[in-house]
């Protein structure tokens, strides 16, 4: 009998430790700590880089910005006088926020029916698609982190029309956006993963 308990107890603790893997990085500040932790964001990231060209700086200051790495990340609720919910925010959803009809058109566009927004290689090759799009559609470097993430927040029309220069608090967010990117980058280099 205790050895039974042996075995159920080891299998336990295995389970146990396993749902950690969708657990956000510890240190969201250090790049190099995110790539020894999360090795399979960093290959997620680097394949996206090699396929539509958007640095893995880039990708990782856009994901902390949008979920802060969190894999079901969802917008707040709205609230009618204060206490009846009313739905979400928006549709946006997992670690890109992608929305559910931008979404549906990566899938359609890319053939990737079955990618889902809370896995981070489809979130990563959904940043990098987007971003290839804004460089198609409005010229804007994949390395230009301030300006990809503008277009990424207020869509490719609202950035050709210019409506993120009516909200200063989202110049500032994409201005926190490139500073982190840049930080990624310096921290990047010098470490090994």
């Amino acid at each position: 009998m205790s050895r039974f308990l042996f075995v159920l107890f080891g299998v336990l603790l295995l389970a146990s430790c396993g749902g950690g893997s969708k657990q956000p990085p510890s240190r969201l500040n250090d790049a190099c700590s995110i790539a020894r932790e999360k090795p399979d964001y960093i290959k997620a990231f680097q394949r996206t880089e090699r396929k539509w060209g958007v640095p893995v700086h880039v990708q990782m200051a856009t994901i902390y910005q949008e979920s802060r790495y969190k894999h079901d990340a969802r917008t707040p609720h709205r609230y009618v006088l204060g206490v009846i919910p009313m739905g979400r925010q928006s549709s946006a959803y997992g670690y890109s926020q992608a929305l559910d009809g931008t979404w549906k058109e990566y899938q359609r566009e890319t053939g990737k029916r079955r990618a889902k927004r809370d896995r981070i290689r489809d979130a990563s090759d959904f940043i990098g698609w987007y971003m290839n799009k804004s460089y198609e559609r409005n010229g804007i470097h994949p390395t230009d982190t301030r300006n990809q993430y503008l277009a990424y927040h207020e869509g490719h029309t609202g950035y050709a029309r210019g409506s993120y220069n009516r909200k200063s608090w989202l110049l500032n967010v994409a201005g926190d956006v490139d500073a982190r990117a840049q930080m990624y980058q310096t921290q990047l280099a010098g470490c090994r993963y």
